[in-house]
C-alpha cells in the first residue's frame, strides 16, 4: 500500500494542517456543500451514520439507487476510499 493510499485509508487529511478533509472528501463538498452540510437541494452528508453512507454509495455504484451523477462519481472511488470519506463525514455535526 502506498503512503496516499494508506492516508486516504485512515482519513488523514493531506496537504498541510490547514486541510480539514481527507482529500477523497474534498470532492464531495464541491456540490454537497461545505463540510457537506448540504447545499441547493442536494442531501447533507455531516452526521449520517457511517454505514449508511457506505451503503448508500454501494447502492450508487450498482445503479440500485436513482441519480443524476452520483453512480459514476461512486464508481471512481476505491473501497478505502470510500471508508475514509464515509468515517470523516459521520465524525462532523449536522
Amino acid at each position: 500500500m502506498t503512503l496516499l493510499a494508506a492516508a486516504l485509508a485512515a482519513g488523514l487529511p493531506l496537504g498541510g494542517a490547514r486541510a480539514q478533509a481527507p482529500l477523497v472528501a474534498e470532492g464531495c463538498i464541491g456540490c454537497h456543500g461545505p463540510n457537506g452540510a448540504g447545499a441547493s437541494g442536494v442531501p447533507a452528508l455531516a452526521g449520517r451514520d457511517r454505514a449508511e453512507l457506505v451503503a448508500l454509495m454501494a447502492a450508487f455504484r450498482a445503479n440500485e439507487r436513482p441519480a443524476t451523477i452520483m453512480g459514476r462519481v461512486a464508481r471512481g472511488y476505491t473501497e478505502a476510499e470510500i471508508a475514509a470519506a464515509a468515517d470523516h463525514f459521520a465524525r462532523l455535526p449536522r
